[in-house]
This record gives structure tokens, sequence and C-alpha cells, in this order.
């Protein structure tokens, strides 16, 4: 089962690693990244960053990058929850956390959806700066 949030609301990352869990005795390793809002970019000062989507389609992104995960590895779930709105420095971003008998696939169907993600879910980054506000493109 794939579960995709993106959502205002922040949310605990035990607490999404146990949902994932629960009830599962075929789960050997969880491997996860925890994203956070750094407090300097391009050796500047970020006060705040705001994170902007298109809803329906960020979800779909979101569930094909999992899809495709799945296919490639052998894992049994995958969670994705993507923070949006306005965030501060050390504020959590994004988790992906990858299930699967062994810890090899989980580790590399973990960095393929971050690295995915990063790339392809159309996501738009604001920052708030000493000097400003400013959009941050895509790297």
């Amino acid at each position: 089962m794939v579960t995709i949030r993106v959502q205002q609301q922040d949310f605990d990352m035990n607490e999404e690693l146990k949902r994932l869990r629960a009830g599962r005795h075929d789960i050997g390793a969880v491997v996860s990244f925890l994203g956070t809002v750094r407090d300097i970019h391009n050796e500047e000062t970020v006060l705040s960053m705001e994170l902007e989507h298109y809803p329906e389609m960020t979800e779909n992104v979101l569930k094909d990058i999992a899809d495709e995960a799945l296919k490639r590895w052998n894992i049994l779930d995958v969670t994705i929850i993507h923070r949006v709105g306005k965030l501060k420095p050390s504020d959590q971003i994004v988790l992906i956390a990858v299930a699967s008998g062994h810890r090899g696939e989980a580790f590399s169907a973990c960095e393929y959806i971050i690295d995915t993600l990063k790339d392809r879910a159309p996501f738009w980054k604001k920052e708030e700066t000493p000097n400003g506000v400013r959009w941050v493109e895509a790297e």
C-alpha cells in the first residue's frame, strides 16, 4: 500500500513509521529520509520558506514515483509526506519511508524516490531572506 499526503500540518515521523509497519511481519527493513528547512541557502540566511503546489497534479506525480519504485525494487510499502505552506528553519518538509524485506532494496528505492521527487514533483519554493523574498530555482 502506498501512502501519499501533501499537507500544511507537521507530521510525527515515529507515528508514521509505526503506521507503515503496523501488523506487518514481512518487513525486515525500513529506510527513511527526512528533509528539513535549512537556515542558509547559497550563503544567505533564510528566515522562512514557502512551498506552493498544484494539488491534484502533485499527488499524482508522487504516486507515480512511488509506483515506479515498487516496480523497480522488491519493496513492500512506501510513504511520502510533503508539507506545503510557510515553514521556518528546522521545520520538517518531507518524509520518505520505504519498507522491504531487506535493507538494500529499501535504501535504493528511498534514494530514487527523493531524487526523482526533487526533479519531477511540481513544488515551487519562495525564500524570505534579510534582503527580501526570492523564488528558488530547481536544482
